[in-house]
């Protein structure tokens, strides 16, 4: 399988990581929780379109790298719902007068997002009974009750979508990990607006923290884990 850090990680920085024991494949539970982080017309746009074209309507919009991975988030989706395991929805509420400080300074079109930004698109939008969980920050575990609802349905792994790879994702695949939970990110199921972030991130998180790997094989894991469970 290609990875997307394949011809941007030198190989002496590969070397460097198998040196120090990193890169293993951990094991993964019995008890899947989809988190999709940030799918929102804010970080899509509303429509396919290239990034340049799509930060004219939302500057926070990754382009249509969003809508390829929102198509394999649907896909993953779709496993969930038929097995009815839990799915959750991480995401960025409209700001506040009290959501400045560190915030605002550091990334100010946060500030500014229309309130269309703010909706989920059709394809992955929540169906009731999902969990919403409003974020200010990038962990979808920093002041969010997400552990607590992990915990009452047994949750054991997470698998990770959404965006940005670099940011919301990473920081809550790296909590995620420190919770002693299994984590899977579907490479092609997670975006960022910059293909240098996503590919060093995903190489990170595929040494340290989680099993990283595309959707189709993902899904095949989830597949065999809804099978062990009906035997």
């Amino acid at each position: 399988m290609n990875m997307p850090w394949d011809d941007i990680i030198s190989e002496e920085d590969k070397r460097r990581y198998a040196a120090a024991g990193f890169g293993r494949q951990a094991r993964l539970g019995t008890r899947p929780a989809l988190l999709i982080i940030d799918v929102q017309y804010r970080t899509i746009g509303t429509t396919p379109a290239p990034f340049w074209e799509s930060i004219k309507e939302f500057a926070t919009s990754c382009g249509d790298v969003g809508w390829d991975a929102m198509g394999n988030i649907a896909r993953l989706l779709e496993v969930f719902r038929e097995n009815d395991w839990p799915v959750m929805y991480p995401y960025v509420a409209p700001k506040e007068q009290f959501d400045q400080g560190r915030l605002a300074e550091k990334n100010p079109a946060l500030m500014k997002v229309a309130s269309k930004g703010y909706e989920f698109p059709a394809e992955i939008a929540p169906q009731p009974g999902d969990v919403m969980l409003p974020k200010k920050h990038p962990s979808a575990f920093f002041g969010t009750p997400l552990t607590s609802y992990l915990i009452d349905k047994r949750v054991d792994t997470l698998v990770v979508t959404g965006c940005t790879t670099s940011g919301c994702v990473r920081g809550s695949v790296v909590d995620g990990f420190a919770n002693n939970f299994s984590v899977l990110v579907p490479f092609d199921a997670v975006y960022d607006r910059s293909q240098t972030a996503h590919a060093v991130n995903l190489f990170d998180m595929a040494s340290k923290y989680a099993n990283v790997t595309d959707t189709s094989s993902a899904i095949d894991a989830l597949k065999g884990v809804a099978g062990s469970r009906n035997v």
